[in-house]
């Protein structure tokens, strides 16, 4: 796989945009590996930052009064990403500008955004009320890949101006992927803590809600870099 996603146009679609979401994951997965081996080492900034790559980082005396940005490195500025400003003003472009990619303060007034942070909430609810599932890996899945899933769909539905349509596909599918994995963990868990059918069937409900939402809005995004791009 390349370093940078090969796309011959400054207009990203989702599976650019997908690489270089799994590039960024892999930098973040190496640095954390990383901080939790050398945490207490005395040299530990200057060891992550050779094994990192950060070349630029080796050799520099820091300030107490400063920090070096390495974060960037993970998370880079995407501003040399964006599309033409004159292409993607955020303006409506047309009388028939769909209503799901514009009218969209923030991501939490999204339904879809706030029914998967309310699964949230009911999942710490439910194993409040099944007892310490601290260890138990099922559980543990469960509540992890929803969370994951509410923090893509944040990711996803965070941009109001719809700049970067590809973006929010990538992300859309990363949410679509974790909400399955939650699926999964919810019917092993099932066999494992025998459920009620009344428990069971609420979550079920709530887990296949948003995973048909998404693939909704999926399908809904997609039609719009149709018609944007024509293709």
């Amino acid at each position: 796989m390349p370093d940078e996603p090969d796309h011959d146009s400054s207009i990203w679609d989702e599976y650019a945009w997908e690489r270089f979401l799994q590039q960024q994951d892999r930098k973040t997965e190496r640095y954390m590996e990383l901080l939790e081996k050398y945490m207490d080492h005395p040299d530990r900034d200057q060891i992550i930052a050779r094994e990192m790559g950060w070349h630029h980082q080796l050799g520099e005396q820091f300030g107490e009064d400063s920090e070096p940005d390495w974060m960037s490195e993970i998370e880079p500025d995407l501003s040399d990403f964006k599309n033409d400003a004159e292409l993607f003003s955020g303006e409506p472009d047309g009388d028939e500008e769909n209503d799901v990619l514009g009218g969209m303060e923030t991501f939490e007034t999204h339904p879809l955004y706030q029914a998967s942070f309310a699964l949230t909430v009911w999942i710490d609810q439910l194993f409040d009320e099944l007892g310490d599932l601290q260890n138990h890996p099922s559980a543990v899945k469960l509540a992890t890949q929803s969370a994951i899933a509410s923090a893509k769909l944040a990711a996803a539905l965070s941009d109001e101006d719809v700049d970067e349509i590809g973006m929010t596909i990538a992300y859309l599918k990363r949410a679509l992927k974790a909400i399955t994995n939650a699926i999964d963990a919810g019917v092993q868990l099932k066999k494992e803590l025998s459920l009620s059918p009344e428990r069971y069937g609420t979550l079920s409900h709530r887990l296949f809600q948003i995973r048909d939402g998404i693939i909704t809005l999926m399908g809904e995004y997609r039609a719009e870099w149709r018609r944007r791009y024509g293709a």
